[in-house]
């Protein structure tokens, strides 16, 4: 029922271009972002992949067309277009783990208008959402300045954005998740302890801590904030010994919390346990966490809500008709009328300095400058992918890219507080 996940204007537009002839001209549609959400100074691309499973496996199948005819959504030749459409044109785009700014064109679509207009509200929905959450994972990724983060959020979000929001935050950074389809279907890898309902079965702190022990081994990680932390401390050292794996404090001031269990590890003798933190955290109380003494931290709410940014806030856009450059002026939505190739500048350090989006004839006399680098790649010529694809959406790949991108921000890109873009956008050609 993929096809079916879309909005019924598209339908209606299809049908009417269908109907006056206008539904195989050429065009040209950008998906970008007018404003960062959120007061963000950059964002982050994940959930490429996605789409280009969507360009591929597109179709309208006799339940789909059959649902449309019966609610009168379509006519019958508007039925029968539907029933033979493939996706036949061709996709640039940047990939997966880029940094984006207001007016990048994360997507640029070339096919006719029919075939086009079809992927808007998809596209849309899943760009949306796994930027979002990569954009924020990003921000708590700098925020941990290191250490690692394992992605928790699973219960906080629907059963297959949860998969997505885990596969995004790895994009971004993030050292495992919890969910086990992401681990399953991405690679991703994952981790897990025990909550509190497994120490609250048992009769006491100190059985829950052996029988995890006895099934999991000292290595393991030790939930120790069920009654009181000093005791639970105390309690996993004995019950373990000094190698433990590691301690969670899920509760409370994290930061004092961690001080203390510190010290009092050292003092048992468990010099090499852990202390892991969890609890509503975000960037923000991530950063706050700067100086304590954790070595992991997890994260659920906020990363799989995009911390408070649940939509990246993108758009699809159509910017040229058959060659001819088209453009909105609707106050507060304006856009920028051609198709726009896209140049990055960045200063001899590597740091990135400008996004210069240039159309039409503009194009040849934009003078490249050292450091210059194009961010977009062919993904899809002809309906089919592109070898740069494979690449473009690979996880590893993804990863790296994401941490390169992310280490060539401006310092004060790089700020949780609210502000301008990292870097500025210029445009050149028609406006």
């Amino acid at each position: 029922m993929l096809a079916l996940a879309t909005d019924r204007y598209e339908l209606t537009m299809l049908q009417a271009a269908l109907a006056d002839g206008t539904a195989s001209r050429r065009c040209v549609f950008e998906v970008f972002a007018r404003r960062l959400p959120g007061g963000r100074r950059f964002g982050l691309v994940a959930g490429q992949h996605r789409v280009l499973e969507v360009l591929q496996g597109l179709r309208w199948g006799e339940e789909e067309i059959g649902f449309l005819r019966r609610e009168g959504v379509v006519d019958a030749a508007t039925a029968d277009w539907l029933a033979g459409y493939r996706f036949d044109g061709d996709v640039d785009g940047y990939a997966d783990g880029e940094v984006f700014v207001p007016g990048s064109p994360l997507l640029t679509v070339r096919a006719s208008f029919a075939t086009a207009v079809l992927l808007e509200t998809v596209v849309l929905s899943i760009l949306n959402h796994d930027c979002a959450v990569a954009g924020a994972a990003a921000r708590m990724v700098l925020a941990a300045e290191g250490r690692p983060l394992i992605e928790m959020g699973s219960r906080r979000a629907h059963e297959d954005a949860a998969v997505d929001a885990a596969r995004a935050a790895h994009v971004a950074g993030f050292a495992s998740t919890s969910n086990l389809a992401a681990g399953a279907r991405h690679g991703v890898p994952t981790a897990g302890t025990s909550a509190h309902a497994f120490t609250l079965l048992h009769d006491d702190e100190r059985s829950a801590f052996a029988a995890q022990v006895a099934a999991m081994g000292v290595g393991t990680t030790l939930l120790v904030d069920t009654y009181d932390i000093t005791e639970g401390i105390r309690t996993a050292v004995e019950v373990a010994g000094p190698g433990l794996g590691a301690v969670r404090i899920d509760s409370g001031d994290l930061a004092s919390h961690a001080r203390f269990a510190r010290r009092q590890l050292d003092d048992l003798g468990a010099t090499g346990t852990r202390v892991v933190v969890s609890g509503d955290l975000d960037e923000h109380g991530i950063a706050r966490l700067s100086g304590a003494p954790v070595d992991a931290m997890g994260v659920g709410t906020s990363v799989v809500t995009g911390s408070g940014a649940p939509t990246a806030g993108l758009v699809y856009k159509l910017v040229e008709v058959d060659g001819r450059p088209v453009a909105k002026r609707s106050a507060g939505k304006a856009t920028h009328a051609g198709a726009h190739a896209v140049v990055r500048r960045h200063r001899p350090s590597g740091v990135a300095t400008e996004e210069v989006l240039v159309t039409g004839a503009a194009v040849a006399h934009l003078a490249a400058e050292p450091g210059d680098e194009c961010p977009a790649v062919p993904l899809v010529r002809g309906g089919e992918p592109t070898a740069a694809s494979a690449d473009a959406v690979d996880l590893a790949a993804s990863r790296a890219r994401a941490a390169d991108r992310l280490g060539r921000l401006p310092w004060e890109g790089l700020s949780l507080a609210p502000g301008d873009p990292a870097f500025p956008t210029t445009y050149r050609g028609p406006s």
